[in-house]
This record gives structure tokens, C-alpha cells and sequence, in this order.
């Protein structure tokens, strides 16, 4: 076997592990790809005959160029805040077991919206130890800290997402009873009950196959959605990305759901989606009737 192949099959043994942590990192599939490209390119360049722990090195390596890329995005202007979110790890043939273990412990891409709060050594400590169990004294040569020090990184980043989990939790349940309480008003026709519930500028979006089910492709005013949503009498509690939502099943499958967006306790936005193809696509947890 030539020097190149033997290089390349060693390697490939420990790509998908590098790319679920540059993924991680990172939060964006094709920046992964680019970061085990030049942990590939460092690897075929360098002598590892005295390497004693293949897989230790190259993750040093890929996590050096993630704090890299990760210092670079840092130091360009960044796009405005909204609604962009990292993109999701899409699923490959050619991903192992291990691969999968790891991706199966996903922090999810909530989480890693928290994580652009974080500084890039913050964040890398954080992701190596508490996600894939890095020691801590093999990461401190990573952020350039001595060990204590990078338990410390790895401990503020951990506060900030542990609370930023909280909050999310208490919105989360302040959202579900804002839906029930709008579901139950609809339920019993009560217009003033819904006034109180929608923000004064909500504003209601259907999409094209709501509208053909007789929904204006957008409503606004508290006063025209509250009339509108009286026709949501028939819709049920459901879960949709784990937030409160809303579904119509008539016959016992989803033909409507209604996707709220709250603000303090008011809703200040409902979607209504009834695209067929889009719903089979959701993650919609629909519980039993008691």
C-alpha cells in the first residue's frame, strides 16, 4: 500500500468523530467539512510516526482550526441579528455507530444559538469537555490555558447555557398556557377573552393552503385575528418543536396546525400551516384525549 492510502485509511477511521466535533463547534455542516479538510491537509503533512494516540492528535488539531475559524468569524462584521439559525446536521450513509452515538447526544440548535454568546476558547472548552468528555488538561493546550483556566472557560459557558435553559423552560410553559387559555376562549366563543390574549399588533400568517381552506393569506389587529380564531372552536393542544401549539384533525388526522409566537403573555403571532407536505414534515407530538 503506498504511503498516501495507508495515510488516508487511517484518517478516514476518525472523520466522522472529527466532523461531529467541528459540527458541534461550529454549528455549520459545510464549515465542519472545511475544518476536517485542513485537519486532513495538516495530517498528510506532518510526520505522525511518534504520534502514540491518533485520534487525541487529530482532535487537537480540528478543534485548533475550529478556535481559529471561530476567532475569524468573531473578528468580521457580523449580519444583523434575526432569524437565521446554524444549519441542521444533515444524516449520511456514511456515518458509523460512534458517529451516530454522538449525534443521538446533540446539543440541538437552540443550544447552539446560545452558543455564539459565548468567546471561541468558551466555547470550544465547553463543547470538548461536556459534550465529548475531553479531559480538561487535554483541552488547555487547545484555548492556550493552563488547566484550571479552562475549567474555568468551560464553567461560565456552562452557566450561561444552563440559564439560558431556564428561561427557555419558563417561556416555554408561559406559552402553554397562553395556548390553552386561547383555546379554550375559542372553544366557547369568548371574543373579549381572545382580545386579552393577542397583542394589539398580532399579526395572523396562513399559508397557500390555508387560504384555500377560506384564511386570508394575512390578518393583523387583535380585533380582526380574534375573529378569525373563533373558527379554531374544533383545534386541540399539541406540541410542536416542544412549544405549545395547536392542531385540526378532523378524522383523526392533522389537516391545520397553528403555530404560536408569544412575547411575554401576549401572542403576538399565529402561523397557520396546512401545506400536506410541510406537515408530515413537523415534529408534532399530538396527545391522547383523556
Amino acid at each position: 500500500m503506498r504511503e498516501g492510502d495507508w495515510l488516508a485509511e487511517r484518517f478516514e477511521e476518525h472523520r466522522s468523530r472529527l466532523r461531529a466535533i467541528a459540527y458541534r463547534i461550529l454549528g455549520s455542516p459545510s464549515d465542519a467539512d472545511d475544518a476536517v479538510q485542513e485537519a486532513w491537509l495538516r495530517f498528510s503533512r506532518s510526520d505522525s510516526s511518534a504520534v502514540d494516540n491518533l485520534g487525541s492528535w487529530l482532535t487537537t488539531v480540528v478543534s485548533r482550526v475550529c478556535l481559529n475559524m471561530l476567532q475569524a468569524r468573531r473578528s468580521r462584521p457580523q449580519p444583523p441579528a434575526g432569524l437565521a439559525l446554524p444549519e441542521p446536521l444533515a444524516n449520511s450513509a456514511e456515518s458509523d455507530p460512534e458517529h451516530q452515538a454522538l449525534l443521538a447526544d446533540s446539543i440541538g440548535l437552540a443550544l447552539l444559538v446560545v452558543l455564539d454568546t459565548l468567546t471561541p476558547a468558551e466555547r470550544v472548552a465547553f463543547i470538548l469537555h461536556d459534550i465529548f468528555a475531553i479531559p480538561f488538561d487535554q483541552i488547555a493546550p487547545i484555548v492556550d490555558r493552563s488547566t484550571p483556566a479552562t475549567r474555568q472557560l468551560a464553567s461560565r459557558a456552562r452557566a450561561r447555557v444552563q440559564q439560558q435553559d431556564a428561561t427557555r423552560q419558563a417561556d416555554r410553559l408561559r406559552q402553554s398556557a397562553l395556548v390553552d387559555a386561547f383555546l379554550a376562549a375559542a372553544r366557547n366563543g369568548d371574543f373579549d377573552a381572545l382580545l386579552t390574549l393577542l397583542d394589539p399588533d398580532v399579526v395572523l400568517r396562513a399559508d397557500e393552503h390555508a387560504v384555500k381552506l377560506g384564511a386570508a393569506r394575512e390578518t393583523r389587529g387583535a380585533e380582526h385575528v380574534a375573529a378569525f380564531s373563533q373558527r379554531a372552536h374544533g383545534a386541540k393542544p399539541a406540541l410542536l418543536n416542544g412549544a405549545a401549539a395547536a392542531v385540526w384533525m378532523p378524522g383523526g388526522r392533522p389537516r391545520v396546525v397553528l403555530d404560536f409566537t408569544t412575547s411575554g403573555h401576549r401572542i403576538i403571532a399565529i402561523d397557520v400551516i396546512a401545506n400536506p407536505d410541510r406537515l408530515r414534515h413537523l415534529s408534532l407530538v399530538i396527545p391522547e384525549d383523556p
